[in-house]
């Protein structure tokens, strides 16, 4: 394999691993806010909105992963 092959390979693995923990982590806020709105339907609001606040922060991480990728494959 050339350098260019490597290249690639490593960009793809960047965005790939890199978006494994955010993927999991957006899972997870959502079952644990479907489970707080099980028990307290009332707080829905404040739920929520802590719930879409947390899914921006994780994504974050997928996006910084995502332009780690896009200088490797472009840049590099």
């Amino acid at each position: 394999m050339d350098a260019e092959a490597f290249k690639l390979l490593g960009a793809g693995l960047s965005m790939g691993l890199g978006a494994i923990g955010p993927g999991i982590g957006i899972g997870l806020i959502g079952y644990g806010a479907l489970q707080a709105l099980g028990r307290n339907p009332e707080a829905r609001g404040s739920i929520m909105t802590y719930m879409i606040l947390a899914i921006v922060l994780a994504e974050a991480v997928a996006i910084y992963a995502l332009v780690m990728g896009i200088l490797l494959a472009m840049v590099v």
